[in-house]
């Protein structure tokens, strides 16, 4: 899917009218196909720029195109249909204690399915090949009929991701996926959200706290405080550049080198960075 977006802002829903606006006005084009990562402190507004692409928040300013289409001047039948072409996967999936793996996986469908389809699901699910394969990639072939609140948070993180594998989606948008994974976890999930899109032929934007995994990516997106700080290729996304996107001294914490690029030069092996 195509996404173009020019001057676009967004506020919170519960915001005051005279408070900052979660999205300051910003312009991006994104290319059908393509993977990046949007990094930036907390309170940056990744998560708000997610929820606008997936029409979950309505702009309060601005453009935004989804395959040359502007959203919210379609009638409410025609925005609910493209909203079938879109997969948002929250930090904290909402997976219901009680709802078995299996479901909870296939809810993933649940946009593209007619309500009777959907309730039959729940009665008893269809396409399980399709799920088994989704939380294969994902090392939890054997969870298929275990119950959501028997499972770890690192699990449940990795079953809502499998969902996106079982949609017809096409625009992945994935907040904080590896927030309750370990570093060798994360690297598998990583890996496995790509190579999944990239086989699905889907549009792939997620955000990120870890800087290191963020520049695997093809492009990476710096926000600070609702605004755009940088649009670069990720071999271009330096220590500099990461040290102005986040506090000086926070970055410095995090065992980045203070004095820029030089340092990482010489220290290729330093520690991955988590930023926060």
């Amino acid at each position: 899917m195509r996404i173009a977006i020019e001057g676009l802002a967004a506020r919170h829903p519960a915001a005051a009218s005279g408070s900052i606006p979660a999205l300051k006005p910003l312009t991006l084009d994104v290319a059908p196909g393509e993977q990046l990562a949007i990094i930036g402190p907390s309170g940056a507004g990744k998560t708000t720029l997610l929820h606008a692409l997936a029409c979950a928040l309505k702009p309060t300013a601005g453009r935004l195109e989804l395959d040359g289409v502007d959203p919210w001047k379609l009638p409410v039948s025609q925005l609910q249909k493209l909203r079938g072409k879109l997969f948002l996967g929250p930090q904290a999936p909402p997976l219901p204690p009680r709802q078995r793996v299996i479901t909870a996986v296939l809810a993933g469908r649940l946009p593209q399915q007619s309500l009777l389809a959907s309730l039959r699901s729940l009665l008893y699910p269809t396409h399980i090949p399709e799920a088994q394969a989704a939380l294969e990639k994902f090392d939890l072939a054997g969870k298929l009929w275990d119950r959501v609140d028997r499972l770890s948070g690192g699990e449940r993180q990795r079953v809502g991701l499998a969902r996106a594998l079982v949609s017809s989606a096409s625009l992945w948008l994935v907040d904080e996926p590896l927030s309750s994974l370990d570093p060798s976890r994360a690297a598998q999930a990583i890996d496995t959200l790509t190579q999944a899109a990239r086989e699905h032929g889907a549009t792939l934007i997620t955000t990120l706290h870890q800087v290191d995994v963020a520049k695997r990516f093809q492009r990476v997106i710096g926000l600070r405080d609702g605004a755009l700080q940088f649009d670069l290729p990720a071999a271009e996304v330096t220590h500099g550049r990461l040290a102005e996107l986040y506090a000086q001294h926070e970055y410095e914490l995090l065992g980045a080198p203070a004095t820029g690029e030089e340092k990482a030069a010489e220290n290729p092996h330093s520690a991955p960075l988590y930023c926060r």
